[in-house]
């Protein structure tokens, strides 16, 4: 079989030695066509604090297609990667949402909450096709229910060629799907290097510094001290494994000490311009 292409391009970046640029959306129609020709790596649907909504999920991601990209790019994979931010995981084990996400053909899976091993284990096991205990990168082990055919559809590929590029990255370094772990307590802080070391598989922390700084008894004083403190201690394991880190409140006025403290995936709001209308306005004596 021929070396496929990369098709997630948050991974591309990462391999390219650049950091990552992503953002939350709805999964609305309109929200998906203004991403499409954005200049973000990738998108993540927000479904945690959203109704999990698989039609509106599928609708979106098919809008991320362009045909002129297509075209010009020489690839079927949308020029931004649509993932997904699934309802909590936690003691709920909620696999079987993160299976109808890669069923549709999602190229990363978001896990809020996550706070001990077992549950970092279960979030990389649901996005991992099951394996014989004697194939090469057995663990985690999969229990993904095999049912790809909108998924192989999406991607483009063949079956067989989908199945050879549907794992985890960068356990399988061909992988293309993206399981990204939230550390948003204390007791995720003080589990994460156990997580890193005990389950391979892992994509990406992002930190949740909205819940982290309630905890912390900070609600969303992002740069108070003890917050950045916390915040710096998850840089810090993560550097130490390997491992890619997010950060989610990315804007103008912290992007430049964000890239500086090391964060590879930086997630900022995806502001439409009223520059036409503002001055429109001006002109015409509107306030």
């Amino acid at each position: 079989m021929a070396e496929l292409p990369r098709l997630n391009n948050v991974i591309r970046a990462w391999e390219e030695g650049k950091p990552a640029f992503t953002t939350f959306a709805q999964a609305e129609i309109e929200t998906a066509v203004a991403l499409s020709t954005s200049k973000f790596d990738g998108v993540v649907y927000e479904m945690e604090h959203n109704f999990w909504d698989a039609r509106a999920l599928r609708d979106a991601m098919q809008y991320m297609l362009n045909r002129r990209q297509i075209v010009q790019g020489g690839t079927l994979a949308p020029a931004v990667t649509p993932m997904v931010r699934i309802p909590p995981n936690g003691g709920e084990h909620n696999q079987w949402l993160a299976k109808q996400a890669l069923d549709l053909g999602v190229y990363g899976v978001l896990w809020p909450h996550i706070s001990t091993v077992d549950q970092a284990y279960n979030a990389v096991a649901a996005c991992r096709y099951p394996r014989l205990k004697t194939a090469p990168l057995y663990q985690p082990a999969g229990i993904r229910g095999d049912g790809p055919t909108a998924a192989v559809r999406y991607w483009g590929l063949t079956q067989p060629e989908y199945y050879a590029k549907a794992d985890v990255w960068p356990l399988d370094p061909k992988g293309e799907i993206l399981v990204m772990l939230m550390i948003e307590d204390t007791q995720g802080i003080a589990n994460l290097s156990d997580i890193l070391k005990k389950v391979p598989g892992i994509g990406l922390i992002l930190i949740g510094e909205g819940d982290l700084s309630q905890e912390l008894g900070f609600p969303r004083q992002y740069e108070h001290p003890q917050v950045l403190d916390a915040m710096a201690h998850i840089v810090k394991t993560c550097r130490e494994h390997k491992v890619a880190v997010g950060h989610p409140h990315v804007d103008a006025a912290n992007v430049e000490r964000i890239l500086g403290e090391g964060y590879t995936f930086l997630m900022a709001a995806p502001v439409r311009s009223f520059t036409a209308l503002d001055k429109g306005r001006q002109l015409a004596g509107r306030k």
